[in-house]
C-alpha cells in the first residue's frame, strides 16, 4: 500500500494533538518550542491528509479548558495560530483545501476572528479535503448548544441534535487518534465518536508524521465496524 491514498472507507479522521509540552520537557526546552514543533507536525499531517484523499481532518487545537493555562502560554498559542493561518492560507487556496472552524471562535481576539473569517471566506468554495480546526471548543458545550437549537425548532431527537452540531456538514467521524500515550477523549467530539474507531499512540505530537497517520488508517481499514450489531 502506498502513502498516496488512504485505505478505502476512511473519510473523516480527527486527532487530539497531545504532547507538545512533554516533547519540550524531554529536551530541556521551553514549552513554546514544543508548540512550534507541533505546528510543523500539523503542516505535514494536513498535507498528507490531502494527498491520502481524506474528505475531512479535524484537529483539536484549543479547548475551552485550555484557558486555564498560564496567560503567557495561551498568548503564544494564539500567536502560533495566527502565523500558521497567514503562512498556509495560500497553500490551502492553491490545493483546494476548505477551512472550517468548530467551537466558539468568535469570542477570540478581534484580530484572530478577522483573520479566520477571511480564511473561511477564501476557502469556502473549495471542495477537496476539509480541514476543521477546533478552537475554543468543548464537546459538552457543543452538544448543549445543539440541543437548545433543536428544542427551539421542535422535538429533541438524536437526529435533530446531530443536525445542529458544529460538524453537521462534515462526513461522519470514522477514526479518532490521540497522541502521547493518554487514553481519554478530553471533551472532544463526544457525540461524533459514538461509533468511531479509536487509535492511541505513545508518540508525542511533534514527532507524529504522515507515516503514523498512514499506520492508523491501515489499522482502521482492517477493523470490522458493527455499529452495535453482531
Amino acid at each position: 500500500m502506498t502513502a498516496e491514498r488512504a485505505p478505502v472507507g476512511a473519510r473523516h479522521v480527527a486527532i487530539i494533538m497531545d504532547g507538545n509540552g512533554r516533547w519540550a520537557k524531554k529536551r530541556h526546552l521551553p514549552r513554546a518550542v514544543g508548540h512550534q514543533r507541533g505546528v510543523e507536525a500539523v503542516r505535514e499531517v494536513v498535507r498528507a491528509a490531502r494527498t491520502m484523499g481524506l474528505e475531512a481532518l479535524t484537529l483539536y487545537a484549543f479547548s475551552t479548558e485550555n484557558w486555564r493555562r498560564p496567560e503567557e502560554e495561551v498568548s503564544a498559542l494564539m500567536g502560533l495560530l495566527k502565523r500558521y493561518i497567514m503562512a498556509d492560507l495560500e497553500e490551502f487556496v492553491a490545493n483546494n483545501v476548505r477551512l472550517r472552524i468548530i467551537g466558539n471562535y468568535k469570542s477570540l481576539s478581534a484580530d484572530i476572528v478577522t483573520l479566520l473569517d477571511d480564511a473561511l471566506a477564501r476557502t469556502a468554495g473549495n471542495d477537496g479535503t476539509t480541514l476543521a480546526v477546533a478552537l475554543n471548543y468543548g464537546s459538552q458545550d457543543e452538544i448543549a448548544r445543539a440541543a437548545a437549537r433543536a428544542a427551539a425548532e421542535g422535538a429533541i431527537t438524536p437526529e435533530a441534535i446531530a443536525a445542529q452540531l458544529d460538524t453537521a456538514d462534515l462526513p461522519p467521524l470514522d477514526l479518532l487518534i490521540r497522541t502521547s500515550g493518554e487514553i481519554r477523549l478530553s471533551n472532544f467530539l463526544l457525540w461524533q465518536a459514538a461509533y468511531a474507531e479509536l487509535w492511541f499512540t505513545d508518540v508525542l505530537w511533534p514527532d507524529f508524521t504522515p507515516a503514523h497517520l498512514q499506520a492508523a488508517l491501515e489499522d482502521f481499514a482492517a477493523r470490522e465496524r458493527r455499529y452495535g450489531g453482531r
